[in-house]
């Protein structure tokens, strides 16, 4: 396959390679219990190791043969696949579809393309961006920290919503914390509430470790952050200085942002921060080959488990 332009080390994965890799569920099947249990099935109940196989069973293959449990369960159980009716060669190829789409999948694509309902597509790409979800160690830096605000365009909000809001630009949108490990490249964000010097400096120091460099733009909110801190002044057009700049975090909000307003139009304060795991997951997998992206996530389903009511209510 002809290289494209971009991370060209990477050894990518075409649709149709996808759909030879998962030609029916019962290959998908196979391949997600692989993924899942390299080692042989185990009890996502107990953690046991004695487990029936190939029960007759039409959803449930598998028994648990431990004493105190016994429980029946299959590859989706205990994952965001818990007690989904679609199919495994959808799953899989949903999971494709999110790694190889930079600016994300709306649920109608993902409607039209897998052949469900909005409604059902609507509900997997949430679950698939909850498996997303990164709750790793400090980066050891040197970090950039930053934040950014989600949310429509003044001009373009009704005027009865208009009436409620000051003239300050960030108004009426929800902000969203992020640093960014020079090192690695990973990223890492998260919705916020409020971006004061508590919100916004126990974040980084969460993310950051203790020795770690942090690089940040003038605000008032970063003053007096007990780490390593540089800062440009971005109110005096400042942006590189040496090694202080926030290009990196940055360049992460442009791409979240392109697909806010190219591929979903809208994010809701509600629902954004499963948004926001799943760009930030994605940036963090991008230096692997597509198949290990998809091993990644799925890896990353286990223990996410997300019911529909919990979702909307």
């Amino acid at each position: 396959m002809q290289k494209a332009p971009g991370k060209a080390w990477r050894k990518g994965m075409t649709l149709v390679d996808a759909i030879r890799m998962f030609p029916d569920d019962a290959a998908a099947e196979a391949w997600f219990v692989e993924r899942r249990w390299p080692d042989g099935p185990h009890c996502p109940h107990c953690g046991s190791t004695e487990v029936l196989s190939g029960a007759k069973h039409a959803t449930m293959p598998y028994r648990c043969r431990g004493k105190a449990c016994r429980k029946r369960f299959s590859v989706r159980t205990k994952t965001v696949m818990d007690s989904s009716n679609v199919g495994y060669q959808k799953w899989a190829l949903a999971l494709f579809l999110f790694a190889t789409s930079l600016k994300g999948v709306s649920s109608m694509k993902l409607h039209r393309d897998l052949g469900v309902t909005q409604k059902t597509a609507w509900f997997m790409a949430h679950r698939i961006r909850d498996a997303w979800t990164d709750h790793g160690e400090p980066f050891d830096g040197p970090v950039e920290a930053d934040e950014t605000y989600m949310g429509g365009k003044r001009k373009n909000m009704p005027l009865a919503k208009r009436a409620y809001l000051t003239s300050r630009g960030t108004d009426g949108k929800t902000a969203v914390a992020g640093v960014k490990d020079r090192a690695t490249k990973q990223v890492r964000a998260q919705v916020v509430e409020h971006t004061d010097k508590a919100t916004l400096q126990g974040f980084v120091l969460r993310n950051a470790a203790p020795d770690a460099k942090v690089y940040t733009d003038d605000a008032s909110a970063y003053h007096g952050l007990p780490r390593d801190r540089e800062a440009v002044n971005h109110s005096v057009f400042e942006y590189v200085r040496g090694q202080a700049h926030t290009n990196g975090i940055e360049s992460f909000w442009s791409m979240l942002k392109r697909g806010y307003y190219g591929t979903f139009h809208h994010m809701s304060a509600k629902h954004l921060g499963r948004y926001v795991s799943e760009f930030a997951g994605r940036h963090n997998v991008r230096p692997l080959d597509t198949i290990d992206q998809l091993r990644s996530m799925v890896r990353g389903m286990e223990g996410r488990v997300l019911r529909y009511r919990d979702l909307v209510r």
